[in-house]
């Protein structure tokens, strides 16, 4: 099998910096400390890839008809070219942060698939409901990845997500409105795919022309498939107190007050982000609470 041995130019945390692509026991990647595998469809077809990292450099080895083109996107799958320039953070906690963590990187798969449609998933739901759906879709519509890895799967190909009825996805666990969600965008995924390319503004217009697909969306998306570590989650539940708390001490936060706290990390936003999520305080939990909603267990 093909293999490919790269210098990190700085220390990578396997752990923490694939964190993003993991939606809880997804059997389409495993990590550990020492080595990543990850299992997706490359626009070469379809690769399994193994990162392992010693010290200051990284072997990768690869699988199936994409195992070229996942061995030329290992370095940057696993952050190693993650460009820090500009950090230096004047904040105490978020530098204290980021000494704590010199390992977190901003990964970037180079695919917009792989990452926009388990994300679609976790639109207005709670994680454990993201989860329970995608699980139960690579089990029913992926299939075993190349390579000698035994249980990894392939997540579904956009294809399938296409030519589902939104029946199919509601035994699932996925109400109407993001079934068509990830419908259309599997539809159009030529398309979206044509971000990964992009500049950060018109990668962002691309996905968000899409109905269903907003900010919180596009952003989380781009962070991770394009390595964009100046995307901020604007729209989410949780991250504008998590930020405000955690750089002035406000227990609740909005959209727009968690930017301008952010503002001195321009460029870096979404780093910090990542960093106050690791090393930060939670805010104060009183307030409502999201829904569990009961799923059929299949």
């Amino acid at each position: 099998m093909p293999t490919r041995t790269f210098p990190l130019p700085h220390p990578v945390d396997l752990l923490v910096t694939l964190r993003p692509l993991v939606v809880g026991g997804d059997t389409t990647i495993r990590l550990s400390p020492a080595a990543a595998v990850r299992a997706w469809r490359t626009p070469a077809g379809a690769a399994t890839l193994e990162v392992r990292v010693t010290g200051d450099v990284a072997t990768a080895e690869a699988w199936g008809p994409g195992a070229s083109w996942a061995l030329d996107q290992a370095p940057a799958f696993i952050g190693a070219e993650d460009d820090m320039a500009g950090f230096d953070p004047a904040h105490p906690l978020v530098r204290r942060a980021h000494r704590r963590r010199p390992g977190l990187r901003i990964a970037r798969t180079g695919t917009i698939a792989d990452v926009l449609l388990p994300t679609i998933l976790q639109q207005k739901v709670t994680s454990l409901e993201a989860v329970r759906s995608w699980m139960r879709m690579v089990t029913r519509w992926g299939e075993p990845a190349p390579g000698p890895f035994a249980g990894l799967r392939l997540a579904p190909p956009p294809e399938r997500f296409a030519a589902t009825p939104t029946y199919d996805f509601h035994v699932l666990g996925v109400e109407r409105k993001r079934a068509v969600t990830l419908i259309e965008a599997s539809r159009r995924i030529r398309r979206l795919e044509e971000a990964a390319t992009m500049s950060p503004e018109d990668a962002f217009t691309r996905l968000t022309a899409l109905p269903g697909i907003g900010p919180w969306t596009a952003n989380l998306v781009l962070r991770t498939a394009c390595g964009d570590a100046d995307r901020v989650e604007v729209g989410d539940f949780h991250v504008p107190n998590l930020v405000a708390w955690n750089l002035a001490g406000e227990p609740r936060g909005t959209d727009a007050r968690m930017l301008e706290l952010l503002a001195p990390f321009a460029g870096h936003r979404g780093r910090v982000v990542r960093l106050l999520a690791l090393e930060g305080q939670r805010a104060p939990a009183w307030g409502p609470r999201m829904t569990v909603h009961a799923v059929e267990r299949l």
